[in-house]
């Protein structure tokens, strides 16, 4: 089963400084069927201006991904963590027993995000913070591993969850599989229109995905894509 969540009929705030869309219940927005897709919980499609961005505030029991699209976050937290995270690449922060952190803007445009909840296999542990780049050549055609809580998933970025993010560039006419075997997926794709298991997907469109074995990608133009699964 694949359910198209289009963008256009997502959950919306405009704040100023921040656009965003919202896939699941968040914040103000909430609908009982949109709490959660297994143990994703939370992914947002956020826009923040330049010079801007989220003040300190705290997590706690969560394993948060930020996937940049365009521009750069920089994070800062209480722990002595500080690193700039450019497009195409990803952090991870493990909230475990608590952390305070500020994600900023400073960039002179733009910055797009994915920012990605999934809910932990046990609360509490030390927080940490960690950021990688994965260029974009190394997955194309494929899907590669960006963060995993899942057995063998060596060179991806270590989250407390059973669950994996992947992503994928593809160019028009390329397909690209992914083995869900059963499990809960949710893909997006940040660019380009994509054909999934014979559904188009639009940009930005989301596409939940439950009980399919095989997830079967096609760019119907060119595509970058991010893919979660989850228990």
């Amino acid at each position: 089963m694949i359910e198209k969540r289009p963008f256009d009929r997502l959950f919306s705030a405009d704040h100023g400084w921040l656009k965003a869309k919202h896939h699941f219940s968040f914040g103000q927005h909430f609908d009982p069927n949109r709490v959660h897709h297994g143990s994703l919980r939370v992914w947002n499609d956020d826009e923040i201006a330049p010079n801007s961005g989220f003040p300190p505030h705290p997590h706690a029991n969560m394993e948060i991904i930020t996937y940049v699209r365009e521009g750069a976050i920089t994070h800062q937290d209480n722990l002595g963590n500080k690193g700039r995270t450019e497009a195409g690449d990803v952090q991870v922060m493990s909230a475990g027993s608590g952390i305070r952190h500020a994600e900023y803007n400073l960039e002179p445009t733009t910055t797009k995000i994915f920012q990605i909840w999934i809910i932990p296999t046990r609360d509490g542990g030390e927080p940490s913070w960690g950021a990688k780049p994965f260029p974009k050549g190394d997955r194309s055609g494929r899907f590669i591993t960006l963060a995993s809580g899942i057995a063998g998933d060596s060179d991806a970025l270590p989250i407390r969850a059973d669950a994996r993010v992947v992503g994928a560039t593809l160019k028009k006419g390329e397909t690209a599989s992914y083995d869900l075997g059963g499990r809960y997926g949710y893909v997006v794709p940040s660019s380009g229109e994509i054909e999934i298991n014979g559904i188009k997907i639009g940009t930005r469109d989301g596409a939940a995905i439950a009980n399919e074995n095989v997830v079967s990608v096609t760019a119907l133009e060119d595509a970058e894509l991010v893919l979660v699964d989850a228990a």
